[in-house]
């Protein structure tokens, strides 16, 4: 069953947006996944010293940050290394990334097949992320990107069928991003004015996500590998590892 409960799993930070906490869900055999393991989220460079301290109560151990190394150096990775996290960057989209998949899929904008295309830039990155799920000593993990909605919402979408959460689950887990919105694009446009060309109508669009995305997604991932255990398993994620991860993120 899925329920509206955003506002428990939502932490709301000055400067931070789409930061969630995916404890809680129910997945097909019973379980539940535990509370404070696992944190999505964008950006943080711009949170504040409120932020900061309350950033430091979550103990996150691990900051996974799958943006590419030109947006690192543009945004900086924010204050979790400070506060006692090892960083790892796996770049779904290497440099450059971004030109070869409008190449690929064409410049369509948020879509299942964007996201299917992250897929064609190479199995490591997918296979050292589960790999890092898989350890106990890295968690508490915050896994992000720049927004916390695409490569964010494609990689959280793995685990969750990993861990046994179901499609209605996934589609509404994604979909949340939209519910942090309004307040992103009201930071912005108060602190840096709207990017040239857009208005706040075109903006709110852009900062959201499509339910149409994630589900052709996750379809494209079904006809072409079988689904997405069977594509982590293709790659090399084995069924020890898979049994780690449930181990570590799921109640008896």
């Amino acid at each position: 069953m899925v329920t509206d409960d955003y506002a428990e799993r939502h932490l709301s930070f000055e400067g931070c947006f789409n930061f969630r906490d995916i404890g809680g869900y129910e997945t097909s055999n019973g379980s539940a996944i535990r509370w404070g393991k696992y944190y999505r989220a964008g950006r943080q460079d711009r949170m504040t010293s409120k932020d900061i301290e309350r950033a430091k109560q979550l103990r996150i151990a691990t900051q996974i940050d799958l943006r590419r190394p030109d947006e690192i150096r543009e945004q900086g990775r924010g204050p979790f290394e400070d506060l006692g996290a090892r960083y790892e960057n796996l770049a779904v989209i290497p440099d450059g990334g971004s030109e070869r998949l409008n190449q690929l899929v064409g410049d369509v904008g948020i879509s299942g097949a964007r996201y299917l295309g992250y897929l064609d830039f190479g199995s490591e990155v997918w296979l050292r992320l589960f790999n890092i799920f898989a350890d106990a000593a890295n968690y508490p993990i915050l896994l992000h990107c720049t927004a916390g909605k695409d490569r964010t919402g494609v990689s959280t979408a793995f685990l969750l069928s990993v861990l046994g959460a179901g499609r209605p689950i996934i589609d509404a887990d994604y979909l949340m991003t939209n519910r942090d919105v309004e307040r992103q694009v009201d930071y912005v446009q108060q602190n840096f004015g709207l990017p040239k060309g857009y208005d706040r109508s075109s903006m709110l669009n852009a900062a959201g996500v499509p339910q149409t995305a994630i589900v052709d997604f996750l379809d494209g991932v079904d006809e072409r590998y079988g689904g997405p255990i069977d594509y982590l398993r293709e790659i090399g994620v084995t069924n020890n590892t898979f049994g780690r991860i449930r181990e570590i993120l799921l109640t008896n």
